[in-house]
């Protein structure tokens, strides 16, 4: 059962979630992980969608369950080609701890707590749980957090994807669209403008843009010349060294 808000009958607040579940019948994004319950396809779309947007996502995810349909698939496919097929998508050492991951499950099976795979948090877990096994958990990420804040209501995990998409599209960070909003009526926040959130350094320019620079060159066939980059990568385990000559990992 949906807990309560303090001083509101459970009643009022199943009223609200009935509001945000309509909204998002009508405004939900059309995701195509939303359409399975399988917890490899989902995870993989979970790490993709970490720092890297959608409208990227959707076909990497596509490409990559074409590639790899299995979770067994991908744990037998060589590190290398799974930094490969990862370009593009930024932060490759999400592509290693994905694929070690995949390893583990193939190995031993899902562990009931999912924090213990390779680069899966809270969140990652929770997301996997909910809309895997569904698990009664709410998976927290940036909107859900913020769109329950401002409310002040508790949802439960029934509404977690309309939350995802509330806040994205509605319950924005600084200028949120209340005159858009199907809670807005019944939230404390309505009209309300936030600070502006610290953002990360721009990639231009960065340590990030170097290392991702080298890498595209080792997956290319050459030898990079930015050796602290390379030794960066290679801590990270996304290259290899034998001598002078840097190589994906085998």
């Amino acid at each position: 059962m949906m807990p309560a808000v303090a001083g509101c009958p459970t009643r009022y607040v199943r009223a609200v979630e009935e509001l945000l579940l309509t909204w998002f019948a009508e405004h939900g994004r059309d995701l195509p992980w939303r359409k399975t319950r399988d917890p490899y396809a989902i995870l993989v779309s979970e790490v993709m969608s970490q720092q890297t947007q959608l409208e990227r996502v959707v076909p990497r995810w596509q490409r990559w369950l074409e590639r790899w349909p299995t979770i067994e698939a991908l744990a037998a496919a060589p590190a290398a080609d799974v930094i490969r097929e990862w370009q593009g998508l930024g932060y490759n050492r999400r592509a290693l701890a994905l694929h070690c991951a995949a390893q583990q499950v193939a190995a031993a099976g899902w562990p009931d707590d999912l924090t213990e795979l390779p680069g899966v948090g809270r969140y990652t877990a929770d997301a996997v749980a909910c809309f895997a096994f569904g698990r009664p958990v709410l998976p927290l990420d940036v909107n859900v957090t913020r769109v329950s804040e401002r409310t002040g209501h508790a949802f439960s995990p029934a509404a977690a994807q309309a939350l995802m998409d509330l806040g994205k599209a509605v319950c924005l960070a600084r200028i949120p669209r209340c005159d858009a909003c199907p809670l807005a009526a019944a939230c404390p926040s309505r009209g309300s403008r936030f600070e502006p959130l610290r953002r990360q350094g721009p990639f231009e320019g960065s340590f990030r843009q170097r290392r991702a620079a080298a890498l595209r060159e080792v997956v290319a066939g050459s030898q990079p010349e930015d050796a602290e980059a390379v030794a960066s990568l290679v801590r990270d385990g996304l290259v290899q060294t034998d001598g002078e000559v840097v190589s994906l990992p085998h």
